[in-house]
């Protein structure tokens, strides 16, 4: 087995945002054997571990890491497909999310369509359970495959072992455990996409809520939306150097949500919480798109993305983001949950 390469490499070159210091060593691993091989080193070595795929979720410090990043550079396809069972599809970690989704529209694996244009890897969405437009990935997840560090073993962990919830999972309450080395899917065949279950999605669409469209149809139209967000990254557009959404929808409880206004959307859980708006809190405590200065502000598209501007530090996107949440919070005391990994930075809490 080759060595995996080591270089030097400024981090903001290995994230969306494109902000970030220096990473100590930066180690990059083509083959699942490469990955494994240097987490045990780093680990036998007593080093910190910073693993970077897509580096679309990632929010690093201006001092950069100081320890061992490892660069999740795997790749392959293995497809087990029959007109009865549908396709059980295992991707390496190290590959691109929307090229999956693109060639599941080729193939006719039907259930992820409404996740088109999502940034970052494959392995990467157990952890967050990516989710939009009302898909999230823990509904097409069979299995994930992982190098347990605390076990020092390769462990195949069952979708109901892997406790996905809203932007959640086990791989994310217990980040220094699990290295996710592959993902395998369950996917129906079809040339429909799943019943469409986002209003704003249905309408692009011409269909009802609840009714189901071509899912290449859903792929297109969800691009398009996610474009008009700015959120499809494009290096000559400064509204997509961003992680995405940068907080997560609030979960509420009764008394939380009676204090919203009667305009604040809810959607209500079965666990007796209200989910409602981010971007609707933050539109209506007074900061509206492209908030900010030349240096950082919202999304000219999306209120919910922090962008760099060209010339951002990373303390001075931290610092637009404890703006946003001490507003809501007085505001309609309410307090945003970034939903971007923080490396080595912080925000304040409630």
């Amino acid at each position: 087995m080759a060595d995996a390469a080591v270089q030097h490499v400024r981090l903001a070159d290995l994230t969306t945002l494109r902000l970030g210091g220096p990473g100590a060593v930066v180690v990059e691993a083509h083959t699942e054997e490469q990955l494994v091989d240097a987490v045990v080193r780093a680990d036998e070595a007593g080093e910190r571990l910073l693993l970077v795929a897509g580096g679309s979720n990632l929010v690093v410090a201006d001092d950069g890491f100081p320890g061992t990043v490892v660069r999740i550079l795997t790749e392959g396809v293995r497809v087990e497909e029959d007109s009865c069972g549908g396709a059980m599809v295992t991707v390496a970690a190290g590959e691109g999310w929307d090229a999956l989704v693109a060639q599941a529209g080729e193939r006719g694996w039907v259930g992820i369509e409404a996740l088109s244009g999502i940034p970052g890897s494959v392995g990467a969405t157990p952890i967050q359970n990516v989710g939009a437009y009302g898909q999230e990935v823990a509904e097409t997840i069979a299995s994930v495959r992982c190098w347990d560090r605390v076990e020092k073993a390769v462990r195949t962990i069952a979708a109901g072992d892997c406790g996905f919830g809203y932007r959640t999972s086990r791989f994310k309450e217990n980040p220094q455990r699990f290295v996710v080395l592959s993902v395998t899917f369950q996917f129906r065949l079809g040339d429909l996409g799943v019943p469409v279950r986002y209003a704003e999605l249905a309408r692009t669409l011409g269909v009802e809520p609840g009714q189901r469209a071509p899912a290449g149809a859903v792929r297109q139209a969800v691009l398009g939306l996610r474009r008009g967000k700015g959120m499809v990254l494009d290096p000559a557009d400064h509204d997509t150097w961003s992680a995405g959404s940068f907080f997560t929808n609030p979960f509420l409880t009764p008394e939380q949500i009676g204090r919203l206004p009667g305009g604040a959307p809810r959607w209500e859980q079965p666990d007796g919480t209200t989910k409602t708006s981010a971007a609707w809190l933050i539109e209506h405590a007074g900061f509206g798109k492209g908030y900010g200065n030349d240096r950082v502000a919202l999304s000219g598209k999306h209120t919910l993305a922090l962008t760099n501007r060209g010339g951002a530090s990373t303390q001075d996107l931290l610092d637009l983001a404890a703006e946003i949440q001490r507003g809501v919070a007085d505001r309609f005391g309410v307090w945003l949950v970034n939903e971007p990994v923080l490396v080595e930075c912080d925000l304040p809490r409630p």
